[in-house]
């Protein structure tokens, strides 16, 4: 079901895009935006270890330095079927985690060093095997295209802005729907990519509850790391802070209808899921 929404949500940024191009620059515009976009969305694909792990101060660390993480990151990634990621360590206060990298073969799993202080063994694993899934399901992969797709809208809206509506058969401009375009047309694409991305995490917490094998635990950190968010903060990029686990800026989590501009789902909905995946459900 989780895959299902997500090519719903996907179809239909994938048409949002087609529409506002058609209506603002036709097909020649909307691709001249794709390819703006992703060009600068390919460079974050392909260098995302490097950069996130620089936003966070964090450190790769090897199995004589690290030893107990080390070997519960590879017992858990065997389980998932998985090469060995790099393992690193964030020197933050904050309990939290994070997933990148382009590919398997190219991933990162980077904990704080609160994450390791705070967490119990159980809970510790189930905060990396959703990790783990994070790179098994490739979401990576699915948000750079959500990304490439969504700043392409932007794009074609900054266009109406400058030069009006225009379709490919149209003569002039309107300024009605480039005003237009320019503020729904953006809005609209960023909800969907949220959208995307809290799925994303629902589907992590329970391929992560597969591999580890005990959800509760999965659930009770993320409770525990909820609560940490709010207490101690971090100062860490609103780009990176959407790889982590849980949001690391939580002072500035969104609630009620405001939730649509989060890319994390509440954490009690999750726990929710989590504990019907313990019952059976």
């Amino acid at each position: 079901m989780n895959n299902v929404k997500v090519f719903v949500l996907m179809a239909g940024l994938t048409g949002l895009l087609v529409a506002i191009g058609n209506a603002m620059g036709g097909s020649h515009g909307a691709t001249i935006a794709l390819v703006m976009s992703a060009a600068m969305n390919l460079f974050m694909y392909w260098g995302s270890s490097s950069l996130v792990l620089r936003s966070y101060g964090a450190q790769v660390v090897t199995a004589q330095e690290a030893p107990e993480l080390y070997a519960m990151v590879d017992r858990l990634r065997q389980r998932a079927g998985l090469p060995m990621p790099v393992v690193a360590i964030a020197p933050q206060d904050q309990p939290n985690a994070f997933a990148t990298g382009r590919n398997p073969a190219n991933s990162v799993v980077c904990v704080t060093s609160g994450l390791v202080r705070l967490l119990t063994r159980d809970e510790l694993e189930g905060v990396i095997a959703h990790e783990l899934a994070h790179i098994k399901n490739r979401d990576m992969l699915l948000q750079t295209i959500a990304a490439t797709m969504t700043g392409a809208i932007s794009h074609l809206a900054q266009f109406a802005f400058l030069f009006g509506g225009r379709g490919d058969d149209e003569e002039g401009a309107n300024p009605v729907v480039a005003i237009a375009m320019l503020i729904i047309g953006p809005i609209i694409a960023m909800v969907i990519q949220f959208a995307i991305s809290r799925q994303r995490e629902f589907k992590a917490d329970a391929v992560g509850a597969e591999i580890c094998g005990h959800p509760l635990s999965l659930a009770s950190a993320l409770q525990r790391l909820e609560a940490g968010a709010r207490r101690i903060p971090m100062q860490v990029s609103p780009s990176a802070a959407s790889l982590a686990i849980v949001n690391p800026l939580a002072a500035f989590s969104l609630r009620g209808a405001a939730k649509w501009f989060s890319t994390h789902p509440p954490t009690a909905e999750r726990v929710a899921a989590l504990e019907a995946i313990a019952r059976g459900g």
